[in-house]
């Protein structure tokens, strides 16, 4: 029994591992999220009721370790060196040259990289395992963040490999966070009155850094390897051939690195970088330029705290001056205050600028920001553009100060700001309608209720024509009230209402998360059902009882999680809300976690496989994803022997024809349907629940 036990544990831990690498570096995952989590419970499980088989490196080690008081200091076998820059093209001419006269008539050729910008550390692995890892610190001592770096899922933890054995591999790279991942967090922080990161460099940086390795693992944090230290029992020739072993070994990798012959490849890569940097999902500042040869790296040597050979070309900052006409403070859904700046329109780098975010009433402060003044504006990315600082040598003595408002700019309602906080807020959260389509926004949004159908535009129309008031308006809207409303007809007035009714099946998380509980955002609503199950359960539950579950489930401070648990059951306290729930209940939407409904009704879905390809008439495909899961079911994104079903709507790819040669069942729209059992997923036209 012990040993089949030690089996399933390992079995566990290779798939979970192998899921990760399929999620996070490949970005082609072949299960669900809610499946992941299944199995990754199975061996939270197996390791806590058999202690004998933990492992340091198991994947549920990547949630995050208690909190450590200090960060001790780690010194690198060998130094983690700076680059030197080059601002221009003759900059690296100059640097060819440099390189050419000391190598004499040696063949070489580069290897060159976007240079990501984030966080630089080192990962050491020895006897193929992962033992610690640091920042880079002054770059001969950085920081131990072993902890934290293992909860980075793209990082393995172990190398699974026949072909390469290292006794010891040390590895370089940078740690970093996607623009999406940022604006998220920025967007958590705002609403919660806390200080925002000013980009995400300084917000992979942070979080990096947290005391508290479970924080770290929230943030979602990714890394490229991209270079070496010292590595014993393997041979490694050159940069390139580390790259290609590194991928074999499924670290992550840039997908763009490439070798290149000549400085003039070498420009012609910087220029393409350059041309496609705004829509990379991730922030670079440059690229990276590497002589191949390890021998001749050494050959050509370091100078005082730089390598000779490699070299960092700059890109310009994308920044121009304009004059700041205004600012205009919009209230979010919580009611803080942001304040906006109104420019005279600017070109930046080929997008007409004419707004920049303040953060806050202290930032301008800090700044010195007045109106009139001439202000640097920077655009990075898709990152929303942001104020560098007022051109102090263009004052004329006509800029005023920006005063703080006394009251809501949108409802008049008074405004205040809590202790600690940097936001002000308004109070009157029931009658302020920019709170009001705020919140309704956020319930109806992806990550909530996910309601196809209501845009911006469409729910700020409902709520001005009084016929959303709150959250729980939307299930008791008619076709009446929606038809004849401007860019509604039939067909989509029929439609929005069938999204409406199919989102009363989510699971307990999303309506959970669409309340906009202050504090709770997606990862504590998850936690939250699962801790709960049931909503009633969190409503009857008391101060101590959802304080134990945040802070034994989303492990922040104790402190911290007392403020939070104070906050919720404040929350489900206030009559309003209370009525609001009330009439979801009233109106059949789920309260109940899908993962208990499923342990006691199987459905003819549990535990099968599927596959989606073609457009489908009756829901979008995100829609029939989120059916089949909720009744057990599984969706893949890839063809393979274990697939059970593939469903075929109009226009099928060719996952179609694999399907096909490997026997899986076809099905058709309506069988689908008929196999869902749900009178709500009828035609468009035919009697249906909208009529």
């Amino acid at each position: 029994m012990t040993l089949e036990v030690k089996k399933e544990i390992e079995q566990l831990r290779k798939e979970l591992d192998e899921h990760n690498y399929r999620y996070y570096v490949l970005d082609s995952p072949v299960i669900s999220d809610l499946e992941y989590d299944r199995l990754f419970g199975k061996l939270q499980n197996l390791e806590e009721k058999y202690p004998e088989f933990r492992d340091e490196n198991s994947p549920t080690k990547r949630v995050g370790s208690p909190p450590i008081d200090k960060f001790e200091k780690i010194i690198h076998t060998v130094p983690m060196l700076s680059l030197s820059n080059a601002i221009t093209k003759s900059e690296l001419t100059e640097f060819h040259n440099r390189v050419k006269k000391i190598v004499g008539n040696r063949h070489f050729d580069y290897v060159v990289e976007p240079k990501i910008d984030g966080l630089a550390v080192e990962v050491v692995y020895e006897n193929n395992r992962f033992v610690k890892g640091s920042t880079r610190g002054d770059g001969i001592v950085g920081e131990d963040v072993t902890a934290n770096l293992k909860t980075v899922k793209s990082l393995p933890l172990f190398l699974n490999s026949e072909k390469y054995f290292f006794r010891l591999l040390e590895l370089r790279g940078e740690v970093f966070i996607d623009k999406a991942r940022f604006r998220k967090i920025n967007e958590e922080r705002k609403e919660k009155g806390l200080s925002l990161f000013a980009n995400p460099r300084n917000c992979a940086a942070g979080s990096l850094r947290q005391l508290d390795s479970k924080e770290t693992a929230r943030r979602n944090l990714n890394i490229f390897l991209y270079g070496c230290g010292k590595i014993e029992g393997v041979e490694i020739r050159s940069q390139f051939e580390l790259l290609t072993i590194l991928k074999e070994l499924r670290f992550n990798v840039n997908p763009l690195i490439k070798r290149v012959g000549s400085i003039e490849e070498v420009m012609d890569y910087c220029d393409y970088i350059e041309s496609i940097r705004d829509s990379l999902p991730y922030e670079i500042d440059g690229v990276v330029v590497k002589v191949n040869d390890f021998k001749l790296q050494t050959f050509i040597g370091n100078v005082s705290r730089y390598p000779r050979w490699a070299i960092a070309y700059k890109f310009t900052e994308a920044m121009e001056v304009t004059r700041l006409k205004d600012v205009k403070v919009q209230v979010g859904r919580t009611g803080v205050l942001t304040p906006v700046a109104i420019l005279e329109p600017v070109n930046i780098k080929g997008v007409i600028v004419n707004r920049a975010t303040l953060h806050n009433f202290d930032e301008i402060k800090a700044k010195d920001i007045k109106i009139n003044d001439y202000l640097l504006v920077k655009r990075a990315g898709d990152v929303i553009p942001e104020v560098v600082s007022p051109v102090l040598e263009k004052r004329r003595g006509e800029e005023r100060d920006i005063p703080i408002p006394d009251k809501c700019p949108v409802c008049g309602g008074k405004i205040f700001r809590e202790e600690g906080e940097v936001n002000y807020r308004c109070i009157s959260s029931l009658s302020c309608i920019a709170q009001i389509k705020g919140r309704i926004k956020h319930f109806v949004s992806k990550n909530c209720m996910d309601i196809g159908g209501l845009g911006d535009k469409t729910v700020e129309l409902l709520v001005e024509k009084k016929l959303l008031k709150t959250v729980s308006d939307l299930y008791f809207l008619q076709y009446d009230h929606i038809v004849t409303l401007e860019g509604f007809a039939k067909k989509s007035a029929l439609n929005l209402l069938f999204n409406i009714e199919q989102s009363k099946k989510n699971t307990l998380w999303r309506v959970i998360n669409g309340l906009g509980i202050r504090h709770v955002g997606e990862e504590l609503s998850k936690l939250l059902a699962k801790y709960f199950q049931d909503l009633n359960n969190l409503l009857s539950a008391g101060i101590d009882e959802v304080t134990d579950a945040v802070y034994k489930k989303n492990v922040k401070t104790k402190r911290k999680s007392i403020i939070i648990a104070e906050n919720i059951v404040a929350f489900f306290k206030e009559k309003h809300n209370l009525e609001v729930i009330d009439n979801l209940k009233k109106a059949g939407v789920n309260f109940i976690e899908y993962e208990v409904i499923n342990k006691i009704d199987k459905t003819p879905l549990s535990g099968k496989t599927f596959i989606i390809t073609g457009t489908l008439d009756n829901m979008s495909r995100s829609q029939a994803k989120k059916a089949i899961e909720e009744r057990g079911g599984k969706v893949m994104s890839s063809v393979s022997s274990n697939l059970d079903y593939i469903i075929v709507g109009t226009n099928p790819g060719s996952k179609l024809d694999k399907a096909k040669k490997l026997n899986i069942t076809v099905m058709d729209e309506d069988k689908f349907l008929s196999l869902l059992n749900d009178k709500n997923f009828k035609k468009n036209g035919k009697k249906g629940f909208f009529e």
